[in-house]
């Protein structure tokens, strides 16, 4: 098929769209990049759709994996997340790894697609992630930079304040949850100016815990999410080895 307009999406989990289930698609989930293909592709018949994010990728590996497979497919509209997964590890030279983002931005930007980056987001609200605040200010005022140097629009995840409520965040605590999913779906499509028909599911209710079931949901938590994280990390390993991006080549999004 001769798509006209053609959106690629570039990523790790976050693009993926892990903690959005949706077992009948590929890698079984959906996500808010999927969401917004379908708005985009709404009223347009030459609308063409490809994924190429996957989970536990870090910004080299993005940058090396999918950035001159995106530019191949002569992209209009590409959006694009990395760093997160960097951010996170014990030693990163954030300025150093900044320096290839803007080499990445830059060979995307000068294909004439509109490109569109986010900061990170501001996990005060978590313990554990919270303590990352500084790295992760650091990268979005590099971010914020870039993009003002490439012409790219900016969605600016640091200034949602609804993904302070749980209920946007899937069990796992670190992806987002359906709701979360779709409500940034809903903040991109504002961004790029387009009209949508997007409904923000239902949150799941986040009980009030005693500090003994706190107590006890937090081991759950780190025996079934955190420490296999870590795990991953020690060992090398990525929960994206063995993956495929979900849509590899452009394609008509699902409609739903």
């Amino acid at each position: 098929m001769d798509f006209t307009s053609r959106y690629v999406a570039l990523g790790d989990s976050f693009t993926e769209g892990v903690g959005d289930d949706d077992p009948g698609r590929p890698n079984g989930v959906r996500g808010w990049a999927d969401r917004v293909a379908e708005q985009l592709g709404t009223a347009d018949p030459g609308f063409g759709y490809a994924n190429l994010a996957i989970r536990g990728r870090k910004l080299r590996q993005i940058m090396a994996e999918q950035v001159d497979a995106a530019v191949a497919l002569n992209p209009t509209l590409v959006t694009i997340y990395a760093g997160a997964n960097d951010i996170l590890r014990p030693k990163i030279d954030i300025d150093d790894l900044l320096v290839e983002y803007d080499a990445g931005i830059r060979k995307l930007a000068a294909t004439g697609a509109t490109v569109v980056m986010f900061t990170g987001f501001d996990a005060r609200g978590s313990k554990i992630f919270g303590t990352m605040r500084g790295r992760t200010a650091i990268y979005n005022e590099l971010v914020r930079g870039i993009a003002g140097d490439h012409g790219a629009l900016l969605v600016d995840y640091w200034r949602f304040s609804e993904y302070y409520d749980w209920g946007m965040w899937a069990t796992d605590r670190m992806h987002m949850s359906a709701a979360g999913h779709a409500n940034m779906a809903k903040r991109v499509l504002t961004v790029l100016e387009h009209e949508h028909s997007i409904d923000v599911p239902p949150m799941t209710p986040v009980p009030e815990l005693s500090r003994a079931e706190a107590i006890r949901a937090n081991a759950r938590w780190v025996r079934e999410f955190a420490g296999p994280w870590v795990v991953r990390r020690v060992t090398g390993k990525s929960s994206g080895d063995g993956l495929r991006p979900k849509y590899g080549q452009l394609t008509r999004p699902e409609g739903r």
